[in-house]
């Protein structure tokens, strides 16, 4: 599929964008090869294959054991901080 100037005024007007008289251009050869990309896959042959709702059937995700892997850090992170309270950050108030 080939587009044409009117094409991408008429796309650019639809997302709200401003074009310059030379960027239309280069969406046009930007644009038109990427839609003749994506028309590659009509030749691509389906016929007999059913779709598919994962990639790999019969296989699971594997998960990794729900387990504390690092220690607790917080109270040295906190050593730096202008103010703690209860280990919260306590900050100016900003909003009156």
């Amino acid at each position: 599929m080939s587009l044409t100037r009117a094409d991408i005024e008429n796309i650019a007007r639809l997302a709200r964008l401003q074009l310059t008289e030379a960027e239309i251009p280069v969406y046009v050869d930007s644009l038109s090869r990427i839609f003749a990309f994506v028309g590659e896959l009509d030749r691509a042959p389906t016929t007999g294959i059913s779709p598919m709702a994962h990639p790999l059937p019969g296989l699971a995700q594997r998960l990794r054991a729900d387990a504390v892997s690092e220690t607790d850090h917080r109270d040295l992170y906190q050593q730096n901080a202008p103010k703690v309270e209860a280990g919260l950050y306590v900050v100016p108030k900003v909003i009156e």
